[in-house]
Order: C-alpha cells, then sequence, then structure tokens
C-alpha cells in the first residue's frame, strides 16, 4: 500500500499515511492523460471570430428602388452580400471547442496524475493549514518551511478557506484548489501538491468507487 509522510505546516514529520491502493497505485495512462489535458485545453479556448449575415446586420428592409423602370439592376435590400457593408455570406461564426470526456476518462488521468507525482516523490500531506487573517507573508512562511518558495506549488484544500486563498493568491507560482473540483492539468502543471488531510480522503472516496 502506498504511503506518504504528513507534516505540520511547520515542516514536521509527524506521522506516515497510508494511500489508497486504487487511486494512488493505478497502472499509468498516458494516453489518457494526454487525451483529458487536450480536451481542458480545448474547452478553455473561445471563438472569437464572427461576422453578421445579411440578416443580422442592421437596416436594408426597405427596398432601394422599383424593380422595373430605372435601368438599374433590381435589388431588394441594401445589406445583400453584394452590397458593401452588407452581409457577409459564408463567414466565419465562433466556434465551440468543446470535447466530450466519459467519466471514467477523467477519474482514470486523475488517478495516473496522483500515481506518476506520488512515484515521484511531488505529493506532501499536510494535517492542516491554519491562518488567522489573510497574509500572503504566512503562506510564504509555509512554503519556506518546505523549501519550496521558488516551486509551482499547488495547495488542495477540503473546503473553501477564505484566508489561505487570499494569502495565496498574490504568490507567482502557487495556486489553491478545492478538493471537489481538482482536474488533470492543474493536477500536473506544478513541481508539488500539497495535500490537506481531509482533502486526500475526499478525492479517494470519490475516485477510489
Amino acid at each position: 500500500m502506498p504511503q506518504v509522510a504528513k507534516f505540520d505546516q511547520t515542516g514536521k514529520e509527524i506521522d506516515k499515511v497510508s494511500l489508497k491502493e486504487s487511486v494512488f497505485n493505478e497502472k499509468i495512462n498516458k494516453h489518457v492523460v494526454h487525451q483529458v489535458i487536450n480536451a481542458q485545453l480545448a474547452s478553455r479556448r473561445s471563438g472569437n471570430a464572427s461576422t453578421k449575415t445579411r440578416g443580422k446586420v442592421r437596416g436594408g428592409g426597405r427596398k432601394p428602388w422599383r424593380q422595373k423602370g430605372t435601368g438599374r439592376a433590381r435589388h431588394g435590400s441594401i445589406r445583400s452580400p453584394l452590397w458593401v457593408g452588407g452581409g457577409i455570406t459564408f463567414g466565419p461564426t465562433p466556434r465551440n471547442y468543446d470535447k466530450k470526456l466519459t467519466k471514467k476518462m477523467r477519474r482514470l488521468a486523475l488517478k495516473s496524475i496522483l500515481t506518476d507525482k506520488l512515484n515521484r516523490e511531488e505529493i506532501m500531506l499536510v494535517d492542516e493549514i491554519k491562518i488567522d487573517k489573510p497574509k500572503t507573508k504566512a503562506v510564504v512562511e509555509i512554503l519556506n518551511n518546505f523549501n519550496l518558495i521558488d516551486k509551482k506549488v499547488v495547495i488542495v484544500m477540503p473546503e473553501k478557506d477564505k484566508n489561505l486563498y487570499l494569502s495565496a493568491r498574490n504568490i507567482p507560482n502557487v495556486k489553491t484548489l478545492l478538493a471537489g473540483s481538482v482536474n488533470a492539468y492543474d493536477l500536473l502543471d506544478n513541481e508539488m501538491i500539497i495535500f490537506v488531510e481531509e482533502a486526500v480522503k475526499m478525492i479517494e472516496e470519490v475516485l477510489g468507487q
């Protein structure tokens, strides 16, 4: 059964904790991780290119001149694609880049990443993180206790902690996540994951089903 050292926030090791085999000792599936990360990054894209068809361009409701007798070509609207200022035929419209993923794939990707991180010794367990009031210095001190001040770090909390969130958000390369909203990209894109102990239990409960 995989184990990880448990520390207090001063950096002192206080125990060894056994982790769930089905979550932290999964066979690593790089292909699924790649698919899930790509889908996640794609869903963050926003399709901005947009044009208006003749039906969307303002004006042009009245026929510019009568059908016959003027000697000019017949037209029904000044917003026809033939006119300057008219609508665009088959122009670009905002595109949805979302890719569908099954729940099984998402879970497998998370378990693969957590297993790999544990194997690389990039997971750390803290019994709790207590910050009395929002202060960046408090989180800097915790990072210093673990020699992580220059590392890219993700702190996973069991529930929303306003003081911790506000204290960490101004520190470059430090991100806070809730256990209920962890995702493949954020777990992978760091050099160390600090789990508050209760957060690990929540993740094991969800992914270990």
